[in-house]
């Protein structure tokens, strides 16, 4: 299960970490204390919260001046068959989805909620996992 501190939330929902602590305590994001104190959130959760916050946002907003063609977001789905996997990423306000081998998605422990960059290369979509 993948789970991320409140200002790394903050950063993929592109919002601030108050704004993080307020979903928390509204109970729109489960979360929990690590045993140092941490506030950290689910990250499945997080992708279901970036998903629907994308279905509300303005569509008039500018959220940046250049994507340099990497998309830094949540998985939110992944559908495997016996070949191929359909991941989806949700990267603010944009749903970036991907046709990939299955071994690749399995290589990659791509899941809900794990974090990866999409890498947009003309009609190809690569992608990466941190770290």
């Amino acid at each position: 299960m993948s789970e991320y501190r409140i200002g790394q939330a903050a950063a993929l929902l592109g919002v601030s970490a108050d704004t993080v602590r307020r979903h928390a305590d509204e109970g729109r994001l489960p979360s929990r204390r690590t045993s140092g104190g941490h506030r950290v959130v689910d990250g499945a959760a997080l992708a279901a919260l970036a998903v629907e916050e994308a279905d509300t946002s303005d569509p008039e907003r500018i959220v940046g001046a250049s994507a340099r063609n990497r998309f830094t977001g949540l998985v939110t789905k992944v559908v495997r068959d016996g070949v191929m996997a359909q991941v989806e990423i949700q990267a603010g306000p944009h749903r970036v989805v991907s046709l990939m081998t299955r071994e690749a998605a399995d290589e990659l422990a791509l899941e809900p909620g794990s974090l990866a960059v999409a890498v947009v290369k003309a009609t190809t979509v690569i992608v990466e996992v941190p770290g």
